[in-house]
């Protein structure tokens, strides 16, 4: 029998499609060929069809979609613990807005952004969605790498070291996209700050720059009280209220945090279609409160996960937030049935792909789709024994558990070892960005 070529089979004893089917494949793989998936289904099926250049996982493995980052700061990486211990007015206002003045250039996007996105894909990361300022730097760094982005063009109606007015910003972004809208790894996207940073008129123009160029818009919204309370002072709403009115939600916006939604928001939420990125262990650490994620989900909110920055969480895992969310939730819910192990791993995943408007592409194991893929190590003392797979991969695994990361169909991490790019040179740029940052007093 002719054996169709493949560039890879990934083979494990469990594969977790994340389609409709709750079923993982026992004993299954998944073909690879030209960046995308041929084929899915038992392992001894595939074989016998395909001649593979190369055989991945195996025994003793799970295979499955890429984690998705729906919102952190990469470049924020360097002010890991630069600030740490503090309500988010007073850390962002006197510690990091200061450090963004001092040191914020193309250079140091470049280098942390290298740095986070390191540390992402090792943690099985294969997709995240920035926003920030200098976003043509960070490319560099993805693209040696070989993950996967979607870059957002920070918005503000106030100067930064960036831009001096928010016609800059719009220049800036409009170019950015339309360099970018066409690449296989990068996403270009707009990204208006929050309600209390950005006019109706500012967030006006970010959704007609989405609209014209087909890309997501990324905000925060709703994250404290005190944005709550700000809001209502200048515009006699609260914020999902206050966009609402203007007609600045839809299907198109990932909104950050949501922390402080009203009953009446999350149905406004809900109606437009807005997708709504969990940042919990930021939320927890600066005290800003706990998304009612339960009751979002159950109004029909599509509810995904992000890690906020570095320098709030203090990390970028997204296998941490999956985990630590999925037990949460159950305890302010009073209830041990919500948020299951599942739920978690879509929202990790295909709700996470969905969410940035990549869901037809991206997100779950199905023929077509890009070969964007995770190899656990199942062969660890705290994997075994394996009676639920989705519940050993929540409540149990790890990041460091990850083996084996493909993006396109190119591997990235092979058998723990990192392929694309010098591992130890980021490291050391990240040690020598520290020094100089100290040596010079820190943020001011």
């Amino acid at each position: 029998m002719h054996k169709e070529p493949v560039d890879f089979i990934v083979k494990g004893d469990y594969v977790l499609t994340m389609t409709d089917s709750e079923e993982p494949l026992r004993g299954g793989a998944v073909a690879v060929r030209a960046g995308r998936i041929v084929d899915v289904g038992p392992s001894d099926d595939l074989e016998a069809r395909y001649l593979p250049d190369r055989v991945v996982g195996g025994s003793g493995k799970a295979v499955m979609p890429g984690l998705v980052n729906t919102h952190t700061h990469a470049a924020m990486v360097y002010f890991r613990g630069l600030a740490d211990d503090l309500p988010l007015k007073n850390w962002l206002e006197e510690n990091i807005w200061p450090a963004e003045e001092r040191w914020l250039s193309p250079d140091f996007v470049r280098d942390a952004t290298a740095l986070a996105c390191l540390e992402m894909v090792r943690a099985g990361v294969t997709l995240y969605n920035d926003m920030y300022f200098f976003e043509d730097a960070s490319t560099e760094g993805i693209k040696k790498l070989g993950m996967r982005a979607v870059l957002g063009a920070g918005i503000l109606d106030f100067p930064t070291t960036a831009v001096q007015d928010t016609a800059e910003y719009f220049e800036r972004a409009e170019d950015f996209i339309s360099r970018w809208r066409e690449d296989e790894l990068i996403t270009p996207s707009i990204a208006p700050h929050a309600p209390y940073t950005c006019s109706p008129g500012t967030y006006r123009k970010a959704l007609m720059m989405g609209e014209q160029y087909d890309v997501p818009v990324h905000t925060h919204l709703c994250e404290t009280r005190w944005e709550v309370e700000e809001v209502m002072r200048l515009y006699g709403k609260t914020p999902i209220e206050h966009l609402d009115s203007h007609g600045l939600l839809n299907s198109r916006v990932v909104a950050a945090h949501c922390v402080w939604p009203s009953q009446r928001e999350i149905e406004i939420l809900a109606e437009r279609g807005v997708s709504v990125s969990h940042c919990l262990e930021s939320n927890l650490k600066l005290a800003s409160g706990i998304a009612p994620v339960v009751r979002m989900l159950d109004a029909g909110v599509r509810v995904v996960f992000g890690t906020d920055g570095a320098a709030s969480n203090n990390d970028l895992d997204v296998m941490s937030e999956m985990s630590t969310a999925a037990k949460l939730h159950k305890a302010v819910s009073d209830d041990p049935t919500a948020l299951s192990a599942r739920t978690a791993l879509l929202m990790a995943t295909r709700m996470g792909a969905e969410a940035l408007g990549l869901g037809e592409s991206l997100g779950s194991l199905e023929r077509g789709k890009l070969a964007d893929m995770v190899v656990l190590d199942l062969d660890k003392p705290h994997l075994v024994p394996v009676y639920n797979i989705y519940s050993l991969i929540v409540y149990s695994a790890k990041s460091s558990d990850v083996e084996s990361v493909m993006v396109n169909g190119r591997l990235l991490i092979d058998g723990y070892r990192l392929v694309t790019v010098q591992e130890e040179e980021i490291i050391l740029k990240a040690r020598q960005w520290r020094e100089k940052i100290v040596s010079a007093g820190g943020a001011g």
